[in-house]
């Protein structure tokens, strides 16, 4: 919500603010949506996408007679529901009814992380950075920038919902049902935006506020899981959540629109408290006052690993939390997924063979894999914490001091490498525990070797990402090979792609199957680490700090 940012590029008058509570609310917006005009079109068009991809890919996949049906029973498991959702239409499963079951409240979580991301950016994070100051101090009315960032967050929902919609009605699914899972997708942006709204009255900080309404969208869900395990349909618990309510609709088995009227309306109220808040507060405080800390720091916590921890042990938790939970969930799956697999032979593929003698091996080495994946998302997001210190000037205070610069960068990574480990370890530990029955003792060893062979993997995400940020480069460089690792990884094999695709795929060439491990890929992936992160440290060395995001050093 930069001032120069509205103008960036061009020398134009902005004209009178006029008078007013929402004086230069135009302008605003105007800037608000120059900042999101590549991220908030790049999320519709990639969930669009994927779930259009599924739903043309699983009739291929699943092509024999009663095949989706065998499907529609493993999402009777108490395990599939806690995961997915209540189960709607289970008993004729066509593809529609199977991305309203299994797709559906996971979107609603991506849009939901959007959405109040892209509130707390537009909203705490200015006024911690002393910008909405600067506005107040120009003629631009009190509920000016409040108004833009609703008007912001309800069109990036409203497109993020009209692009699935048409993605689901071309694809010749029901026009009316394709409308009501894209409006489920917007209600629950909004609502969680609204959320992050809320929060960013109470707190002071952006990193509280988004961690807040985060932990509020965890619980929502957690809610709906609990609930949709007691018993078929939901239960009481559902109801207890805005992601249970949308789930509710029945989206292609029985629609309902109330659902989604009701979570709109839960929408509207939460924007009305966060407006009554904002009015109770001074600019830049928050209405909770803050914790107070130690007096005096720990020995650790005078260091820069002790600081780097302070500062991530929250993201680290919840991420622990969040992969143990589902890694056991996955586990406790593992008997209904090795039984799909022997009815439709085809989804072996998805091994990259076909199936080998020990099945349940080979499904508990994929689920390890998925796992993988999002441990490498964590990794890539390695330079956030050191991206927030330069822009609050933390990091110029720090530089100031005794402290070297190759310090600056080696502590960030060092602790992403260390919690990338542990999450991996949390990972194969939940799946053995789930799957205990059917691995027999000695298996959690072999798991946790198996897991630790992507340990070097994530290194390289890790040192990739502070090398962008030492080089100023966008995080477009990072997410853009990961993403197309993760698809290759993920649908390679289903989507017949070369072999020399598959092979330079960076998951599968730790060839984990069977819990072997590839040495040669494991000391590769290693020693690229260490070159990244060498190069990362000489960068950081060469540059300005603070630098300019995709400037040159």
């Amino acid at each position: 919500m930069s001032t120069v940012a509205a103008t960036s590029g061009r020398h134009r008058s902005a004209g009178p603010a006029g008078d007013g509570p929402l004086a230069g609310a135009g302008l605003l917006l105007r800037a608000m949506a120059r900042r999101e005009r590549f991220r908030v079109p790049a999320w519709a068009l990639l969930l669009a996408g994927l779930t259009a991809y599924i739903a043309v890919a699983v009739p291929a996949v699943y092509s024999e007679p009663g095949a989706l049906e065998a499907r529609g029973w493993i999402m009777r498991e108490p395990a599939a529901a806690l995961l997915a959702g209540p189960g709607f239409g289970l008993e004729h499963y066509t593809v529609p009814v199977m991305l309203a079951n299994e797709m559906l409240g996971l979107t609603i979580v991506a849009v939901a992380v959007m959405s109040l991301q892209l509130v707390v950016r537009h909203t705490r994070a200015e006024e911690e950075a002393g910008r909405t100051e600067l506005l107040r101090a120009a003629p631009v009315g009190r509920a000016a920038p409040a108004a833009s960032g609703v008007v912001l967050l309800t069109g990036a929902n409203a497109l993020i919902g009209a692009t699935m919609a048409a993605a689901l009605a071309g694809l010749g699914f029901g026009l009316a049902d394709s409308i009501a899972y894209g409006a489920a997708l917007a209600a629950g942006g909004m609502v969680f935006g609204a959320v992050a709204a809320v929060t960013a009255q109470l707190t002071e900080s952006a990193r509280t506020a988004a961690g807040t309404a985060g932990a509020v969208l965890l619980a929502a869900y957690v809610l709906r899981g609990l609930g949709d395990a007691q018993q078929a349909g939901g239960g009481p618990l559902s109801w207890a959540s805005p992601i249970g309510w949308l789930q509710q609709s029945r989206v292609y088995v029985e629609l309902r629109w109330w659902p989604l009227l009701l979570t709109l309306g839960l929408a509207v109220v939460l924007l009305a408290a966060a407006h009554a808040l904002s009015v109770r507060r001074d600019l830049g405080a928050g209405l909770l006052p803050a914790r107070r800390g130690r007096t005096r720091a720990t020995a650790f916590g005078r260091t820069l690993p002790g600081l780097a921890l302070r500062g991530e042990r929250w993201r680290i938790l919840w991420w622990l939390v969040a992969v143990s939970v589902l890694a056991v969930l996955c586990g406790a799956l593992a008997e209904a997924v090795v039984e799909e697999f022997r009815v439709q032979p085809d989804l072996l593929r998805l091994l990259g063979e076909e199936g080998g003698q020990d099945l349940v091996r080979q499904t508990m080495a994929l689920f390890l894999k998925f796992f993988a994946m999002a441990v490498a998302v964590y990794a890539g997001t390695a330079a956030h914490a050191l991206r927030a210190d330069e822009d609050a000037g933390r990091t110029e205070l720090l530089l100031a001091g005794a402290v070297r610069r190759p310090s600056v960068q080696a502590a960030p990574f060092v602790l992403s490498v260390l919690a990338s480990g542990v999450l991996l370890l949390a990972a194969s530990a939940g799946l053995g525990a789930g799957a205990a029955s059917v691995l027999g003792p000695g298996a959690a060893t072999e798991m946790a070797a198996a897991a630790l062979a992507y340990w070097p993997l994530a290194a390289c995400w890790t040192a990739a990402a502070l090398l962008l940020h030492a080089l100023s480069r966008s995080g477009l460089w990072l997410w853009v090979p990961l993403g197309t690792a993760m698809l290759a990884g993920l649908y390679g094999p289903l989507m017949d792609l070369p072999p020399a695709v598959l092979d330079a795929e960076p998951f599968g060439a730790m060839d984990v199957d069977g819990f072997g491990t590839a040495g040669t890929a494991v000391l590769g992936a290693g020693v690229v680490a260490v070159v990244l992160a060498a190069a990362a440290l000489a960068a950081f060395r060469r540059r300005d700090v603070p630098a300019e995001l995709g400037g040159t050093s």
